[in-house]
Formats: structure tokens, sequence, C-alpha cells
């Protein structure tokens, strides 16, 4: 699915996205390693296995950037010119290997730039659920998203 215009965002609108993903051990291994990030709650199984958790937990940047990348097909696939930014992000919950991760996105505002008459700010909050319904990720986005031609 082609990614929405500026003007097909209303306020309130909430998007239940089909998309989801199981997440292995492979992910969060190779995404901590190649983020340079070697916190050994993610990435050392005797460690974390003595933390209050008893296993690795998924580096929540993976989480973050998960849940964003499973909204793009249903929302701005295309129509996205920049993100200007993420803000109010939290992980109430960790995610551990095996868990399956489901996102909604509701649109919080949008408003036409008041520099480019082509595009305009759409904010968004992003949740994300793991299998049980608990809510494992939120956060707020700021996306700069084209209008549609006139016809």
């Amino acid at each position: 699915m082609a990614g929405l215009y500026l003007q097909e965002f209303q306020p309130g609108q909430v998007f239940q996205h089909t998309l989801r993903k199981s997440v292995t051990e492979s992910d969060n291994m190779l995404f901590s390693t190649m983020t340079l990030n070697p916190q050994p709650l993610h990435i050392d199984f005797d460690f974390a296995a003595k933390t209050e958790w008893g296993k690795p937990l998924v580096n929540s940047l993976f989480t973050l950037g998960l849940m964003i990348g499973i909204s793009v097909h249903d929302t701005t696939l295309g129509t996205t010119v920049a993100n200007l930014g993420m803000t109010e992000t939290s992980f109430p919950h960790p995610v551990f290997h095996g868990d399956t991760i489901r996102v909604e996105t509701e649109v919080k505002s949008v408003r036409e730039s008041k520099s480019r008459p082509d595009r305009g700010i759409v904010e968004f909050e992003h949740r994300a659920y793991n299998q049980d319904d608990r809510l494992v990720a939120r956060c707020l986005r700021q996306a700069m998203i084209l209008k549609k031609r006139d016809a």
C-alpha cells in the first residue's frame, strides 16, 4: 500500500497495523553489534541470567525502530520527506527473544508547513504491544509528509 498524503490524515485516526514480527535472538544480537552497543544485558546470556529478568532483554532502540518500521506500509510509504523528531519515548515493559510485536498508530495532529506549500507535518503516536497485549514501547513522532498534488 502506498503511503498517505497530508490531506488523508485526520487527528484521531487510528491504524491497527496487520504486519507483526516475532523478535529473534539473532535480531537482537545483530542490532546490538551493528550499533556497537556492548551492553551485556542484551548480548551476554550469563550476565543477563543474573539480573532480575533472568534472560537477555531486546535492545530498546531495536524495539523503537521496529515499532516505527511496522507503521510505514500503512501510513507513510513514499510520502515521508523526513522524520523531524521523536518525543515522549518510553519502554514500559521489556521485550524478550520470542516476543511477537504488533503496533498501532494514532494521528495526533496534522498541519500544513508554514514555509513549504507542498508538504505538512503529522504527529503520530506509535504504540507497540507484545503477544500478551502488554505495552512495550510508545513514542510521539513528528514527520514531514507530502501533500497530494492537485490533478
